[in-house]
């Protein structure tokens, strides 16, 4: 049984006013659109349509809450850094982003959600920036890791980790395939901790680093050449 086998869709809010005041504690996921957010939610929570996989990357501008039991809960963030969503639009989710991130004290910790073909673009380091100042933890899911090879996946896994060492960046990162269904083990060690919930199974431990300064992008090396602005 999965850790987040028991989600199940509890509330959307479109303001910090509409967030459930039961919670005790809370897992945001976020990511820039197409980078595989809802498909990594719905393969941890083993629920193929759990999290909506819109056809419309940025089209979600909600705080999507998933019930996880005992007043703990997922919370879906909208997904951010796609060029066709006008600034008239993007500017109010971003601010309840904002406030959310820094405010909620419900808020135990934030799964970042990254393609590991396309990770650490601008808009990823201004979430990260964004998030900083709470003092939170942050765990990387670099997801679709099934398009590189397992010895291209690893290589990059390890300079990423190396950059965010390099940097005294608070926080961890894995290998993660919706596809494949790899890596949930891992992940779940790492939220059962922050959401202090009974982990279903043995994993890996994974740990935590001390704060985050980031100035360089990464690339893999099948995209270094030909990498384009994203979002």
């Amino acid at each position: 049984m999965r850790l987040f086998q028991r989600a199940s869709f509890a509330i959307s809010a479109a303001t910090m006013e509409g967030l459930p005041i039961t919670s005790v504690a809370e897992i945001a996921f976020a990511g820039r659109s197409n980078a595989g957010k809802s498909s990594a939610i719905n393969t941890l929570a083993n629920h193929n349509r759990l999290a909506f996989v819109s056809k419309t990357p940025g089209r979600t501008q909600l705080l999507n809450y998933f019930d996880l039991g005992d007043q703990r809960y997922l919370v879906d963030l909208p997904g951010y850094g796609y060029a066709k969503v006008p600034a008239a639009v993007r500017a109010p989710w971003e601010r309840l982003l904002g406030r959310y991130m820094l405010e909620r004290e419900q808020l135990k910790g934030l799964a970042l959600i990254m393609d590991i073909r396309h990770p650490f673009t601008e808009h990823d380091d201004r979430l990260l920036n964004w998030f900083a100042p709470s003092g939170k933890p942050v765990h990387i899911l670099l997801t679709k890791s099934d398009k590189l090879s397992r010895t291209e996946a690893n290589q990059v896994l390890q300079r990423l980790r190396k950059e965010v060492s390099d940097a005294g960046a608070p926080f961890t990162m894995q290998l993660f395939s919706s596809l494949k269904k790899s890596g949930l083990e891992e992940a779940e060690q790492v939220f059962a901790g922050w959401l202090d919930m009974p982990l279903p199974a043995a994993a890996l431990v994974v740990p935590a680093r001390p704060s985050f300064t980031r100035k360089k992008t990464v690339t893999t090396p099948k995209t270094a050449a030909k990498k384009k602005p994203l979002g």
